[in-house]
């Protein structure tokens, strides 16, 4: 993170980064204190005594791999002059803007935490901690300092490697983040507002967890208490494995409001070996834009449970275009995993290697079937991501019209009703005056009359496909 201030607003909604600026198996985290092994049939058992798991073996063996890292960044102040300026056309303000100070390095300082997962000086960390930094300073447990070198950053999944000139370090062992389960106890260590080596701990509130903060990355959501600078640092299980990388922070007044999310070790691992070999990350992309499926729409496109990517739309000559993906299909799988939700198909798609085949499981029109696309290169554009999300008296409740030629070229697209009052079901959807029709379950429409006729075979629910403004979404509409 930068800062001027402690913490950083990465969203409206409150996410913050971390980055702050200026091992012993437990078989079961509630263990009886005592038991008896005798009993009376008139006097009811005590409640059995619980104790909290103790977290010292695990504290003791990874502490020393855990650091602390402190970056400087120099910044440019703003030209200003020396002398007052009066405003608007004063002629001596007009006079006196000519002599101003030359622009001047300003150090800002910042901090954060990582942990070393090779001996001979590998240290993964979060990019925000580093990026831009001049220089990184790395400091051990036992107080030794060292200079570090920025191997590699990936923005896009948060993820930094640094390397120092040491050798025979502690390290963290790496757990299988895929075996995470919510409700189980996990330790955070790290440098929170710059105190060294804070341990805390809590429970694994929720996996694969999506956030608005423009990336694809599956956070695990848990409790445990982190706040500004744990940013880069581990987050433990009980078997003293690192399952994840703390990120971020929901809060609404920069501090902890019992909502943190960390990276996956096991996506952050292949980010790290990318990093270390090609000092970059090379990432598979298919060209679709995809949303999560609702009830509603589930039921228009006959599922069994709300499950799977809903392809919203293909772009035109990308790989899942010219392998046969169209909009409407659902994505239920790929190369064996099963896709739950739409943001954990980006990150299965950016891990193939660019030019591999991906098998897809996919349903469409009320049939499963298999596709194989050729993963592309993602060079800027979308892997795989989520969308932003008639006639008056019929059943949609909508006054529509074909579009015109000049519409149909302006909008780029070929046919479609535009949506010019809406009420009823389709207004308590959300479809909008301006929003353009494009299809009915599945079928595209360019005719009034067939739209009429779509909507009559349908059920108690259908699924319109429209365009708003350059965006294409799918909209559950339910006709009582």
């Amino acid at each position: 993170m930068k800062a001027k201030s402690i913490v950083v607003a990465l969203a409206a909604a409150g996410l913050v980064a971390l980055g702050a600026w200026g091992g012993v198996h437990i078989e079961s985290p509630w263990t009886p204190a005592h038991a008896s092994t005798a009993g009376s049939a008139q006097q009811a058992p005590a409640p059995a005594m619980v104790q909290l798991p103790n977290f010292t073996s695990i504290v003791d063996a990874n502490r020393g791999a855990v650091v602390n890292i402190t970056v400087t960044e120099n910044q440019k102040t703003s030209a200003q002059s020396p002398f007052p300026d009066f405003g608007g056309n004063d002629p001596f303000s007009q006079f006196f803007r000519q002599f101003k100070i030359p622009q001047q390095q300003q150090p800002m300082h910042g901090l954060g935490s990582g942990f070393i997962v090779r001996s001979d000086g590998i240290i993964m960390t979060n990019a925000h901690v580093v990026n831009d930094a001049s220089d990184v300073t790395v400091k051990l447990s036992d107080r030794r300092e060292f200079k570090a070198k920025v191997l590699g950053v990936d923005k896009q999944t948060d993820i930094a490697v640094l390397k120092i000139d040491a050798k025979n370090l502690p390290t963290v062992k790496l757990g299988d983040s895929k075996k995470v389960q919510v409700g189980q106890w996990v330790l955070a260590i790290g440098s929170p507002y710059g105190f060294e080596n804070t341990v805390t701990a809590g429970i694994v509130s929720a996996t694969s967890r999506a956030l608005p903060d423009g990336t694809y990355t599956p956070f695990i959501q848990t409790d445990a208490p982190i706040n500004p600078g744990n940013s880069g640092g581990p987050l433990f299980n009980m078997s003293g494995q690192v399952i994840g990388i703390n990120s971020q922070i929901y809060s609404q007044t920069g501090g902890f409001q019992g909502l943190s999310f960390a990276i996956p070790i096991d996506l952050a691992s292949q980010i790290e070996q990318q990093l270390l070999a090609h000092g970059k990350v090379e990432r598979g992309r298919i060209g679709v834009t995809i949303q999560d499926v609702s009830q509603g729409l589930a039921q228009s496109f006959g599922l069994d449970k709300p499950s799977g990517a809903l392809v919203s739309s293909v772009e035109k000559g990308s790989p899942a275009d010219k392998a046969g993906l169209e909009s409407g299909d659902v994505i239920l799988g790929m190369n064996g995993e099963t896709i739950e939700r739409s943001n954990e198909l980006p990150p299965l798609v950016a891990a193939v290697k660019p030019g591999n085949k991906a098998t897809f499981e996919i349903w469409r029109k009320g049939q499963r079937k298999e596709i194989a696309v050729t993963v592309g290169e993602f060079k800027g554009k979308k892997v795989a991501s989520a969308a932003d999300s008639g006639d008056r008296n019929g059943r949609l409740g909508l006054a529509v019209r074909p579009l015109t030629s000049d519409e149909d070229q302006q909008a780029q697209i070929d046919g479609g009703l535009l949506v010019e009052n809406a009420s009823g079901p389709a207004a308590a959807a959300g479809i909008q005056q301006g929003d353009v029709i494009l299809a009915v379950n599945g079928n595209p429409v360019k005719s009034v009359v067939q739209l009429r006729a779509l909507v009559a075979r349908a059920g108690k629910h259908v699924a319109l496909l429209i365009q708003r403004n350059d965006a294409k979404i799918f909209v559950p509409v339910d006709l009582g």
